[in-house]
């Protein structure tokens, strides 16, 4: 499987969350980019897994966004992906900006926040961010997902 970089992009209304050792998190209402890398042995297939649990919601959660991905109150809209062996998860963070989520899926570096905010759909500035960085973006619809409302 070939490796890259990937945004998760969910919708939701205001709700809280827990989030593993974050514990309960408010999200506003509105749009959850979430970046990840597969440059793992098992490269994008990391992708399909996280739109494989989005829909069944039938495991528990292990990472961050698999607590918004397994919550009724989040959906998953669509992804984005690109082919690269590089490293661009946080200069991708970073290209997008502001506003976050803190410490939300960055254990592992230094950025602020893997999981941004937008209240509307993102697509166009993830779409440029990938293009500046030389990189060729791939957007998978996920279809037949419905969002309910509540709190967890």
């Amino acid at each position: 499987m070939d490796k890259g970089i990937y945004c998760l992009i969910f919708e939701n209304p205001a709700c809280t969350v827990r989030i593993g050792a974050l514990g309960p998190v408010p999200f506003p209402a509105g749009w959850h980019i979430y970046i990840g890398s597969a440059l793992g042995s098992g490269g994008l297939a990391r992708l399909f897994r996280h739109i494989a649990l989005s829909r069944t919601k039938d495991r528990t959660p292990k990472w961050h966004v698999d607590y918004l991905s397994t919550n009724s109150s989040f959906t998953l809209r669509y992804t984005v992906h690109a082919v690269t062996g590089d490293r661009f998860e946080c200069g991708l963070a970073r290209a997008l900006g502001e506003p976050g989520i803190p410490g939300f899926g960055c254990s592992d570096c230094t950025c602020p926040s893997h999981l941004l905010t937008r209240a509307r759909d993102p697509k166009k500035e993830i779409l440029s961010a990938f293009q500046g960085f030389g990189l060729v973006p791939i957007t998978k619809t996920i279809m037949n997902q419905e969002r309910s409302k509540g709190n967890l």
